[in-house]
């Protein structure tokens, strides 16, 4: 049914224009929510926006505590000229969560992840461009190494690329190791913590004049998909902290290997990651560097405008 809403649109651009081709813009673009099983153990849930004629492909990967529902505002803007896809990682939002016998939700195994469902869904990578924040940037990367064309470009941002203890905020330093670690998550399983979490992670550090809301929606779906199958989103954050350290060395002791074009950007305000971080991997990759002035550590939360903005100057760039 898809082709025959958007057939009038085609037409009538083709008729403004003649033969030569004009994108087409979908106003009100709504998203489809499905599944996708990517292997015997794993199936995610996914958000995309179908769209007639894209001008490209862009793929979203959050960070925690986040759900497919955080790119909402940012997708719906996307969606008028993009086909846009959104992914549920394992242990976060609806997707699944296996024991960590089977899975141990490292960066690592997240990358496995990520080449099956772009795999799964078929995405054309000559076209895809990917955008990752927080726990999400780093899978990309070491895809990257592996297969330099899974993706035309790749943006990351706000997250832990090496292995730079100082540039992080004090809790997820403990995160790093045992026993800090296990005192950690112990304590954000709590109610209390977990409700607090869920509360004031995305505006934690702003001054009060850049606070934001973020809307019901992407609330209530946090909350409800904290935790289920034995396991929770705290325990999946956990388990991708205690193998980070060597996941990021493997990283930086292989920076040559990044043959896929790649810009990182960064929330001047920062409060989880400093951006020193983020400038350091930037000149030992030589890649391109952009600081975000007053966004924090979730801009496509903080301005999903000025994001989508970014995202289509680098896609045509």
């Amino acid at each position: 049914m898809a082709s025959f809403r958007f057939a009038p649109l085609v037409a009538l651009s083709l008729a403004v224009t003649g033969c030569a081709h004009q994108q087409v813009q979908v106003q009100n673009p709504k998203p489809e929510i499905g599944y996708v099983q990517v292997n015997s153990d794993i199936t995610l849930r996914t958000m995309v926006y179908h769209h007639p004629d894209p001008a490209g492909i862009v793929l979203l990967l959050h960070g925690f505590p986040e759900t497919v529902y955080t790119w909402k505002p940012l997708a719906d803007n996307l969606g008028r000229d993009y086909e846009v896809h959104a992914i549920d990682w394992p242990g976060y939002g609806q997707s699944s969560r296996p024991p960590v016998e089977k899975f141990s939700y490292s960066p690592r195994d997240y990358s496995v992840v990520l080449g099956e469902y772009i795999e799964k869904a078929h995405l054309d990578k000559s076209k895809l461009v990917i955008y990752a924040t927080d726990i999400g940037a780093l899978p990309p990367l070491l895809l990257a190494m592996d297969k330099p064309t899974i993706a035309r470009k790749i943006i990351v941002g706000d997250f832990a690329p090496l292995n730079r203890p100082q540039f992080m905020w004090e809790k997820l330093r403990l995160l790093k190791t045992r026993p800090s670690a296990d005192a950690v998550r112990a304590a954000i399983n709590t109610p209390q913590a977990r409700d607090e979490t869920l509360k004031n992670a995305f505006t934690r550090g702003l001054p009060p004049e850049a606070v934001y809301d973020t809307s019901a929606e992407f609330k209530e779906d946090r909350a409800k998909g904290w935790d289920h199958d034995g396991m929770s989103t705290a325990d999946a954050f956990y388990n991708y902290y205690i193998n980070f350290n060597h996941d990021e060395d493997y990283l930086e002791a292989n920076l040559g290997k990044l043959k896929t074009p790649i810009e990182v950007v960064w929330g001047e305000k920062d409060f989880y990651i400093d951006p020193a971080m983020g400038r350091e991997f930037a000149d030992k990759a030589h890649l391109p560097f952009r600081l975000l002035p007053g966004m924090g550590h979730y801009p496509h939360l903080q301005s999903p405008e000025k994001t989508a903005d970014e995202i289509r100057d680098y896609a045509r760039n």
